[in-house]
């Protein structure tokens, strides 16, 4: 029986792959056993029925009379509404997370959001290192040694990473926010160090729940509380490959490779951006930023440039805000943060790809280069079908809610943008959404959470070389 490279042997310090029967392998193989186990495993059905499990369990428990303080209301679209929210880590609301529940409901929250936060990041690792898995022999030793990331045989190693780096975050975090909700607000020290627990969760995850009926609005001058979120939100949101490599390389910016460059330059980017752009547009809007200090101000603008990268918390009422403040947030939310992380929308390194492609159409080059690297056409085909399924998911939904709700076309687009990127922001209509409306978002927040990552994995997986190519044509483009 023919059989792959040996496992174990190395070749210039990195390690070959496992041995793949020509029976069993997935893609190749022919017998009944390889095919089903193969379609058992595709990321398009073992991702969404993973998360759809935790869903159901969550809303189970948050129908329990214990997680509720208001035993007259129907409790299954509220729980499941939440549920989904929580493990998409999206921070949508159509019940006060304050009021409605109880601390053990809280608590459940806060479990599904870590459960989905760790579930999303470990997975989206695990699936790329199964498309790189996939290339080949020589594409997997030039994957490898470009990424300088882990193999099939450090899956466990890859978890327990993924876990130790989301845990010490959040408890720095965590001691942040006590330390300031004890001593400046004068909670006793289990109410504190409930709230900067959950409060930190919350944030690394990027799910934007709070405690607080008015979200973060309370604390909008409070830099001991908006500065430490913002950053569990970036850490959070930035993806695991790069917080790796950039723990083991720093800023020796020669050893990025670039999907880190891509995903650090266009972070920052985007934040200067986002920081500038809703300063400009929010200053002086007495319903916003107008009424606070100068240092006030500044640190809205921040939060202005930091939330909308699918976080989800809000420092101001996004109900009050400018157009152009919602149209530069709809952006920011559809390109979300960095992949392999607890961030949403399309991906930062999706968008620059495009962006790329693009330019060096302008310029009449063949080839779209980055960073003195060559980018393949399937990455191009793949940014392209993640993207445009996005605006179509976004569209869809927009229509769909247009129809069976009374609210107009800003407020309804900024709400599925805010669901399909697994955001959170609102300007204040989920609350008064019916329940045909609650189904739409909670279809929006599962696919833009699941999607992307199987989307992409899946179209990954299925590429494969063609020993033939058909006749060339060229259709009028524009």
């Amino acid at each position: 029986m023919k059989t792959g490279v040996k496992r174990g042997n190395k070749q210039d310090g990195l390690t070959l792959p496992r041995p793949v029967t020509k029976g069993l392998d997935p893609r190749k193989g022919r017998d009944g056993a390889g095919r089903s186990a193969a379609a058992l495993l595709h990321p398009a059905r073992t991702v969404p029925a993973a998360f759809l499990g935790v869903i159901v369990l969550g809303a189970l428990m948050l129908m329990l009379p214990i997680s509720r303080t208001d035993q007259v209301v129907d409790p299954f679209m509220p729980a499941l509404f939440t549920a989904v929210s929580s493990v998409c880590v999206t921070g949508l609301v159509t019940v006060d997370t304050a009021t409605f529940w109880t601390p053990f409901g809280q608590g459940v929250i806060m479990c599904l959001i870590q459960v989905g936060g760790f579930g999303i990041m470990s997975l989206a690792t695990l699936l790329a290192l199964m498309v790189r898995k996939s290339l080949g022999l020589r594409g997997q030793l030039v994957a490898q040694s470009e990424t300088h990331t882990l193999n099939f045989g450090d899956v466990r190693s890859v978890l327990f990473r993924v876990a130790r780096i989301m845990l010490t975050f959040e408890a720095m975090t965590a001691l942040i926010l006590t330390a300031r909700f004890w001593f400046a607000y004068d909670r006793n020290p289990a109410t504190a160090l409930w709230h900067g627990s959950f409060h930190a969760v919350s944030a690394f995850n990027n799910a934007g729940f709070g405690l607080y009926s008015d979200n973060l609005i309370s604390f909008a001058e409070d830099p001991w509380i908006i500065v430490p979120i913002c950053a569990a939100i970036v850490v959070g949101g930035i993806g695991f490959p790069v917080l790796i490599a950039l723990f083991k390389d720093g800023v020796k910016v020669r050893l990025w490779t670039v999907h880190i460059r891509l995903t650090v330059y266009g972070t920052l980017l985007l934040l200067l951006v986002g920081t500038a752009l809703f300063a400009a547009f929010e200053w002086d809007r007495e319903q916003t930023l107008g009424p606070l200090s100068p240092g006030g101000k500044l640190l809205g603008a921040l939060a202005g440039g930091v939330f909308p990268r699918t976080a989800g918390f809000n420092s101001i009422d996004y109900g009050a805000a400018s157009p152009e403040t919602l149209m530069v947030t709809n952006i920011l939310m559809f390109i979300g943060g960095g992949s392999a992380g607890t961030a949403g929308g399309i991906k930062i390194t999706t968008f620059l790809v495009l962006g790329f492609a693009i330019w060096n159409e302008v310029r009449g080059r063949d080839d779209v280069t980055i960073a003195h690297r060559s980018i393949s056409p399937a990455v191009q085909r793949q940014a392209l079908s993640v993207a445009l399924l996005g605006v179509a998911a976004v569209i869809g939904g927009t229509l769909l809610l247009l129809m069976v709700t009374n609210f107009g076309l800003e407020r309804v687009l900024f709400e599925c943008i805010s669901a399909f990127a697994t955001v959170g922001l609102s300007t204040g209509i989920t609350f008064d959404m019916p329940e045909n409306a609650q189904w739409v978002l909670m279809a929006l927040m599962f696919m833009g959470r699941i999607g992307t990552i199987t989307v992409a994995s899946a179209l990954a997986l299925s590429s494969r070389p063609k020993l033939y190519r058909l006749p060339e044509e060229r259709p009028i483009i524009g």
